[in-house]
């Protein structure tokens, strides 16, 4: 245990002397998963369910009894680990995890709106662009680093998106970018002209439409395991919307358990990856939020009259990512910072590009 600490401890100085900056060099993957959960709170990540907000008042939950038995817990960590087991049990065990405002972690947006599209751009150029002030914009002008990466040599026809939100179609600029996207209700890939309708599509089909312009996550899981293990990208995007949606509603019960159910998934991905010879041991996994949310009353809302709203979270897992574990101390890192991560976990200089990108978290070997 002591040889342990010593590591740990070792580990968070050279993370609090490079600051912001990347951290040494990092073993290469082969592919990379960024993953986001749309509008998922650091409170509820680092801390669990709160208990002011298991209430019908306060987070319009129906059977408060059944929320607590499900969810609290005694102790911060014992609520984090039975909302986020995987998070807290593979991911912060064995990558790092940022973003803790309590403990001293700071990770926040850049763009000052503090809303979905500006964030999602921020994640995916590397640079807030100040144009982008409302999810209606329409396409992207900007190359993001997932465009940038299919022209380069190894990554044509692996480069893919999914998201339950179909405004993905215009942040990745569909039309122009050559990436293959499916967001929304979409019908689902893969399926061949004059073949019986699979149940997949017959899903995408029937289900009711609680909102127009965002699927449910299971579905859209079971379309992004399909296609990996059919086409095999080494550059993937998946963004669950479940946890925004229902913030946005004041159903803090539901906000939790998609919270749950998205982890699950993530967990599900990882083994799925695993379990594929191409995959294991050369994936990293990012894991985020696009933005963060207000505090007490305002709990369900963002934007950039929110405080707090630009607090958010970043783990990594696998292949480059530092084995920090979850960081406490040390300068601030930013949504920024995602772009430039990606492309260095698989090897690219992304500045080439766009040298307004912030610095990647870490830089992997040549």
């Amino acid at each position: 245990m002591r040889h342990r600490a010593r590591v740990t401890a070792l580990a968070l100085l050279a993370y609090a002397s490079v600051g912001a900056g990347a951290l040494r060099a990092q073993d290469r993957a082969n592919a990379v998963v960024l993953i986001v959960t749309d509008g998922l709170r650091w409170q509820e990540v680092f801390s669990g369910a709160d208990s002011a907000l298991i209430s019908k008042r306060s987070g319009g939950v129906n059977d408060t009894v059944a929320l607590r038995a499900d969810f609290w817990r005694p102790t911060a960590e014992a609520r984090r680990s039975t909302l986020l087991p995987f998070l807290w049990g593979t991911v912060a065990t064995r990558g790092t995890i940022w973003g803790n405002f309590a403990a001293g972690s700071d990770a926040h947006v850049t763009n000052g709106f503090k809303f979905s599209y500006p964030g999602y751009n921020e994640m995916l150029v590397g640079v807030a662009d100040r144009k982008i002030d409302r999810n209606d914009y329409g396409p992207n002008p900007n190359v993001t680093v997932f465009e940038w990466l299919r022209s380069r040599k190894g990554f044509a026809g692996r480069v893919a998106a999914f998201g339950t939100w179909s405004t993905f179609t215009d942040i990745f600029n569909v039309k122009n970018s050559g990436i293959f996207v499916h967001a929304g209700w979409q019908p689902p890939p893969g399926r061949v002209k004059g073949a019986p309708e699979r149940t997949i599509d017959r899903l995408y089909r029937t289900t009711i439409r609680y909102w127009d312009d965002n699927a449910y996550d299971a579905l859209m899981q079971a379309v992004v395991l399909e296609y990996v293990k059919a086409k095999k990208p080494r550059v993937l995007f998946v963004g669950y919307g479940e946890t925004d949606e229902w913030a946005h509603a004041r159903r803090y019960d539901l906000t939790l358990r998609s919270a749950q159910r998205a982890d699950e998934f993530v967990s599900e991905l990882w083994r799925t990856m695993q379990a594929i010879p191409e995959y294991k041991d050369r994936t990293t996994f990012i894991v985020t939020t696009d933005h963060g949310r207000g505090s007490d009353a305002r709990w369900t809302d963002h934007g950039k009259d929110v405080d707090g709203a630009e607090q958010v979270w970043i783990a990594m897992l696998g292949p480059g990512a530092p084995r920090l574990g979850e960081v406490r101390s040390g300068s601030p890192v930013t949504q920024s910072q995602i772009a430039a991560t990606i492309a260095s976990l698989l090897g690219e200089d992304y500045s080439k590009s766009e040298p307004r990108a912030a610095p990647p978290l870490v830089r992997a070997r040549p």
